[in-house]
């Protein structure tokens, strides 16, 4: 596969999958979680409240992996494994455009200040399990 296939497939399972494990370093130890991800251009965004572990660890250490992807039908199921540096974002045009009712559990609304957007660039994605190809296949934004 070509650098543009790549980044196609990634981005056709990034689309179908939207949960997957977010990883942040705790104490000099990975730290990992579900969380609920949008991408656009391959840049993911997950929400979160300001006041969370994951936001603390992102702010010592900002580098953290992501899986996405694998659903559990079978072996060779594609994934992601994302690396990535992670920033907070709490624009209100983000704050706004990533907002579902289904948040409400958490948050009165997309103004609220609790809520922010984590937003992480890859530095590396690499697509597993990809029928009829050697995994992994390596993809570097």
């Amino acid at each position: 596969m070509n650098q543009e296939q790549i980044r196609t497939k990634i981005q056709e399972v990034m689309d179908t999958h939207k949960v997957g494990s977010l990883a942040t370093v705790q104490d000099g130890k990975p730290h990992s979680r579900y969380m609920t991800f949008h991408q656009e251009d391959l840049i993911l965004y997950t929400a979160t409240d300001k006041d969370t572990h994951k936001v603390e660890e992102v702010e010592r250490n900002p580098f953290v992996h992501i899986l996405v992807g694998y659903d559990g039908k079978g072996f060779e199921d594609p994934y992601v494994e994302v690396e990535g540096r992670a920033k907070i974002n709490d624009s209100k045009e983000m704050k706004e455009k990533l907002w579902n009712d289904y948040m409400k559990h958490w948050f009165s609304g997309p103004e609220d200040e609790d809520y922010i957007i984590l937003e992480i660039h890859p530095t590396q994605i690499r697509l597993m399990n990809v029928e009829g190809e050697e995994s992994p296949q390596i993809y570097k934004p």
